[in-house]
């Protein structure tokens, strides 16, 4: 089992979104690389902490490569977008991916330079080493499975059948 933190605006579609990947084992949703110990959401949302929401996902590597974790993020997400995804506005809806091995950060930098390069536009998504990171508030845990109507910036369907149709091309 891996582990890798993406953020792309809520995390709340992250986590609804990659729950439904084969490959995925477990996924929280919290605040990573906060200057503050434990930020609270409403801290964190204040701008104060420097945190970003972000999703910790657990992978089997046999059944999911981190390149394609990584074309997932930058397939849902606008990743020339600074500080706002959809109507999350604001440093800590901020994209970006964080890893534990450096030996990620290569593959990581690697599919955003093919992200650039098929889209024309530079990416604005962070590639840095974890610093830490720490669990949301209970409600904010798998969100959408319990709130589906909940508001989201991600049309978690249409890109799931989006992607299962240009990766069987």
């Amino acid at each position: 089992m891996r582990k890798i933190y993406l953020a792309g605006g809520c995390f709340w579609g992250i986590q609804a979104y990659f729950a439904r990947v084969a490959g995925v084992l477990e996924s929280s949703v919290g605040y990573a690389n906060s200057q503050i110990a434990n930020p609270s959401y409403e801290l964190v949302c204040s701008g104060i902490s420097g945190a970003v929401e972000a999703l910790e996902l657990c992978y089997d590597e046999k059944q999911l490569e981190l390149s394609e974790i990584v074309d997932r993020l930058l397939a849902i997400i606008d990743p020339a977008a600074l500080n706002y995804q959809g109507n999350d506005i604001g440093t800590q809806y901020r994209n970006g991916v964080y890893y534990l091995q450096e030996s990620d950060e290569a593959v990581i930098q690697e599919r955003i330079r093919a992200w650039e390069q098929q889209n024309a536009r530079r990416a604005v998504t962070e590639v840095l080493p974890l610093q830490n990171f720490y669990l949301a508030e209970p409600y904010h845990q798998n969100y959408l499975q319990a709130n589906p109507q909940g508001y989201c910036h991600i049309d978690i369907d249409s890109a799931l059948k989006l992607w299962d149709t240009s990766s069987k091309d």
